[in-house]
């Protein structure tokens, strides 16, 4: 595997040598962060994140054991187990707490009206209701989105490159979140274009997903696009199960697919985006209110391949393609 950051695999590996809980130094007090991820504590992908939230944060000065303790919740994807964090973590009253995504922002909001919120990772927080605007975040809410709608004509485009004949997409989304319709609105608009028939698939079980993929693999030339959700993650290995069986190739909307055996993603980069974050948390412990912070799009994507999975499809990543991947598995 070429990885996409050299340091990332320092990082992984100073995760778990952080505590997670610690004391403050006698004489100094500590400021209190509280953390909530919707996923278990061996997800690797979310230990890398937090271990590069922890190493942003000691940059900044806020030492753990000195001027700052972490309190942590591995909530995994369970909404009872999330609920119930959250009432741990609110009761702890922290100064701030980071939450990734609407799984854990939502819940979180619905606790607390008062204790700042820092959200690393969200797909559209106007829409979901967690601030009022993007410039004037306007309550204890605030962060970092995840992508920008316009992405979502790049996975159409990616597809399109990879594999050529696709002439029908099946784009597999969530309806009952705004950014669901929005996403398969943005592809809809786009596939006359490439000459691409787009068809929505539903997310809401695993039973539906997969029979709505084995209807849609019937016929000939297709594709899946997979877009921005909690339960496209939730179902992830599902899905990448259902394209290999298939044959279908897919684009994805995070990394956390291609590493499952996934053939390529395109997204923004989580590990710059949980480091931004903790810039904000730092600003908030210093005095600053989430209010008056805007919430920022992205400033750094990766593409990444799976070129074991694209020989697996009887595909030939293009070499303008293959040149831009930030990471590719082998």
């Amino acid at each position: 595997m070429r990885t996409r950051r050299k340091f990332i695999t320092l990082l992984g590996g100073a995760a778990a040598a952080w505590p997670v809980v610690a004391r403050a130094q006698q004489g100094e007090i500590a400021r209190r962060i509280g953390i909530i991820l919707p996923a278990a504590s061996d997800n690797a992908e979310f230990q890398t994140r937090l271990a590069a939230f922890h190493q942003a944060l000691e940059q900044l000065g806020w030492i753990i054991g000195r001027n700052v303790q972490i309190d942590t919740r591995w909530a995994t994807a369970n909404a009872a187990d999330i609920r119930r964090h959250v009432a741990e973590l609110v009761a702890l009253t922290p100064d701030v707490i980071l939450a990734h995504a609407s799984t854990t922002v939502g819940p979180l909001l619905q606790a607390t009206r008062t204790v700042p919120i820092v959200f690393p990772v969200a797909a559209d927080p106007v829409a979901a209701g967690f601030v009022d605007s993007l410039a004037r975040p306007g309550g204890n809410a605030t962060g970092f989105m995840d992508f920008e709608y316009g992405m979502a004509a790049k996975w159409l485009e990616l597809l399109k490159q990879i594999a050529p004949n696709a002439t029908r997409v099946a784009v597999l989304r969530d309806p009952g979140i705004p950014t669901g319709p929005a996403q398969f609105g943005v592809i809809q608009a786009m596939a006359p274009s490439l000459r691409v028939e787009a068809i929505a698939v539903n997310v809401r079980d695993a039973p539906e997903i997969e029979r709505d993929v084995a209807t849609f693999a019937r016929s000939s030339n297709g594709g899946l696009l997979v877009t921005s959700s909690s339960l496209s993650r939730l179902h992830r290995d599902l899905i990448v199960t259902l394209a290999a069986r298939h044959k279908l190739p897919a684009v994805y909307w995070d990394r956390f697919f291609v590493a499952a055996g996934g053939l390529i993603s395109y997204g923004s980069d989580t590990i710059d985006m949980y480091r931004r974050a903790a810039g904000y948390v730092g600003r908030i412990l210093k005095g600053e209110k989430p209010a008056d912070l805007p919430v920022q799009a992205p400033t750094k994507y990766e593409l990444v391949i799976n070129l074991k999975t694209a020989k697996a499809l009887g595909l030939t990543v293009p070499p303008s393609v293959l040149a831009r991947a930030d990471e590719v598995i082998e």
